[in-house]
């Protein structure tokens, strides 16, 4: 086939969905894997679960049988697209051909947009069937909007009153590439920093400024800072916190 797409066969699905997922997390760009129908599927879950808790933009492909026995107990005939739902941020079905470009189109801006992750297309044998025009459609290009001025002031102000701020760093620091961004900012304002566990490495555990991996358990040290904290500067990524007084 002409085509400038690599083809890597793979010898398990889960081992095809894992390679999606860190080559979208180390490029930033949709990784995708392929898989039948019924155990086909069934064997990417892991992989393409993990991709999408992970925000690492993947796309699968599923296989289906005929649209004509969808409605029957037919051979490794599964439910796939509502076992897909759960964990991916969009998943859809082909039902007529002449939709494939705008789907496949869709499902790269779904997976690569923020927050990124999974999106499922899944192909019935009868439409993969077909012949169809394979230009694909232009990508769009999405503006995301510039930072509120009152908004950011007002961060600032909060920052320069605070006695004993604290950072929490993200995934988003990571896959936003910011890591000398965040050391700036930890060092000039004195600042230390707690990653999650998806922001391991955003700062390099040998800085002074680094606190760790934030933990589960009550006893951590490292939760100690939270406790004494005025602020906590949640960013790159982070879901927003709740402080009590």
């Amino acid at each position: 086939i002409d085509s400038k797409i690599d083809f890597v066969l793979c010898r398990h699905e889960q081992a095809a969905a894992f390679m999606a997922d860190v080559y979208g997390r180390l490029t930033g760009k949709a990784g995708v894997c392929l898989g039948t129908l019924g155990p086909g599927v069934t064997n990417l879950l892991t992989g393409i679960a993990d991709a999408n808790m992970d925000r690492a933009p993947t796309v699968a492909i599923i296989g289906q049988g005929s649209t004509k026995r969808l409605h029957k107990e037919s051979h490794q005939i599964m439910d796939s697209i509502r076992m897909c739902e759960p964990i991916s941020k969009w998943s859809q079905t082909i039902l007529a051909a002449e939709n494939i470009t705008e789907i496949v189109r869709k499902a790269f801006k779904i997976a690569e947009a923020e927050k990124p992750g999974l999106t499922v297309i899944e192909l019935p044998e009868d439409i993969a069937k077909k012949e169809v025009d394979d230009t694909p459609m232009t990508p769009t290009t999405v503006r995301r909007p510039a930072a509120d001025h009152k908004a950011v002031t007002m961060a600032a102000d909060l920052i320069g009153a605070a006695k004993n701020p604290i950072i929490l760093a993200g995934n988003g620091a990571i896959r936003k590439r910011a890591a000398n961004q965040l050391s700036r900012l930890a060092h000039n304002l004195g600042v230390g920093v707690v990653n999650t566990f998806m922001g391991k490495g955003a700062l390099s555990m040998d800085d002074d400024h680094c606190l760790y991996t934030m933990g589960l358990g009550q006893g951590d040290y490292n939760n100690l800072a939270f406790d004494t904290a005025d602020l906590v500067i949640s960013c790159c990524g982070v879901p927003h916190l709740v402080k009590n007084d």
